[in-house]
C-alpha cells in the first residue's frame, strides 16, 4: 500500500494581494450584476438633447450696441447703417398656434450675430383681429434697446390679393421714422399672378422695385423676393422667406425671414425693405391667421 506524501503549500506571497479570479459566465447569460459603487444608469432625455428644456428661464436678450448717429439719418435708424443683412423672426405662442384665436403679431429683428436690433409689436383692436384676420389694417411699432419707439409701419384694411385691376384693392404700407415723420411707402402694383411692389420715398416717387414668384407654387422651399432698380438691373437686395420645416410651417404662426441689401444702401430704403418684409408676411405667410378669414 502506497503511502500518501503530504502536499507542501507554497510560501505566502509577501507582496500586495490580487483580486479573486473571475468566475466564468455560462454561455447565453449576460452575467451582469451592478456593483455596489456603480450607480444604475438613468436616461435623461433633456440632457441627451432630444427634448428641449422647458423649465429653464429663457436666455437673456443681447441687444446690438447703438452706433453713432450719422448726419441726416432719422433717429433710431442708425443701427441699419451698420448692417447689410437682418433676420426677422415672428414670435410663436403655442396656445395661439393650436387655437383659432387670433392675437397680436410680434417680431424680433436681429443682426447676423443674433443680437436684437428692434422689437416689433402690433397694435390693434379685438374686432379687427377676430373678424378680419390677415386682411386687417394694423399699426406695428418698432422699439430699440431703451424701449423707445423708433419706427412705425401701418396699413389700412384691404383685400389681401388683388384679382382685378382695381387700384383700391392694392396693398400699401406707410413707414414712419421717427413716429410722425413719413419716410416712404411700400405700394403694390397690379399683376394677375406675381407679387410686385414699388418702394417709394416720402413724395411717392418710386425708387426701387420688389418682385417675387407665384407664392402658392413655392411649396416646401425658400421663397425669394428680389429688390431691383427701376431699370430692371440685377437684384441689389433680396427678401427670403425661409422654409423652417414641416412641423413649424404647419403651425403657420412663426415666420422666419432673411433680408440682404448693400451696406451703403440709403438707410430709408433699408427701412422700407424691412416694412415690405412685414407686409409680405401678412399677405402670404400668416397661414394660421388666414383660417379666421373663412369664418
Amino acid at each position: 500500500m502506497e503511502s500518501k506524501e503530504p502536499v507542501l503549500q507554497p510560501p505566502a506571497y509577501p507582496g500586495p494581494g490580487y483580486l479573486a479570479p473571475v468566475t466564468q459566465v455560462p454561455y447565453g447569460s449576460t452575467g451582469y450584476t451592478p456593483g455596489p459603487n456603480i450607480p444604475a444608469f438613468q436616461y435623461n432625455p433633456i440632457a441627451s438633447g432630444l427634448v428641449a428644456l422647458q423649465s429653464q428661464p429663457p436666455a437673456p436678450v443681447i441687444w446690438m450696441p447703438a452706433p453713432p448717429v450719422p448726419p441726416k439719418c432719422p433717429p433710431g435708424l442708425e443701427y441699419l447703417t451698420q448692417l447689410d443683412q437682418i433676420i426677422v423672426e415672428q414670435q410663436m405662442d403655442l396656445l395661439e398656434a393650436l387655437s383659432r384665436y387670433e392675437t397680436l403679431n410680434r417680431y424680433e429683428i436681429k443682426n447676423s450675430q443674433g443680437h436684437r436690433v428692434y422689437f416689433a409689436a402690433e397694435e390693434n383692436d379685438e374686432y379687427s383681429l377676430q373678424c378680419h384676420g390677415t386682411l386687417r389694417g394694423f399699426v406695428i411699432k418698432l422699439f430699440d434697446s431703451t424701449n423707445q419707439p423708433v419706427m412705425q409701419f401701418s396699413r389700412e384694411c384691404q383685400c389681401s390679393i388683388c384679382c382685378c385691376p382695381c387700384i383700391c384693392c392694392l396693398q400699401e404700407l406707410e413707414v414712419q421714422a421717427p413716429l410722425g415723420t413719413v419716410i416712404g411707402y411700400v405700394k403694390q402694383t397690379f399683376h394677375p399672378c406675381l407679387p410686385k411692389f414699388d418702394l417709394q420715398n416720402e413724395n411717392r416717387k418710386s425708387l426701387l422695385k420688389l418682385e417675387g414668384p407665384c407664392v402658392p407654387c413655392q411649396c416646401y422651399q425658400d421663397v425669394h423676393f428680389e429688390v431691383k432698380t427701376l431699370h430692371e438691373s440685377p437684384a441689389i437686395g433680396i427678401i427670403t422667406k425661409q422654409w423652417t420645416g414641416m412641423a413649424r410651417e404647419a403651425l403657420g404662426s412663426a415666420s422666419l425671414f432673411g433680408i440682404q441689401f448693400p451696406l451703403d444702401l440709403d438707410v430709408k430704403m433699408k427701412a422700407l425693405m424691412l416694412g415690405a418684409c412685414i407686409l409680405l408676411d401678412y399677405m402670404f405667410f400668416d397661414h394660421r391667421a388666414s383660417r379666421n378669414d373663412d369664418k
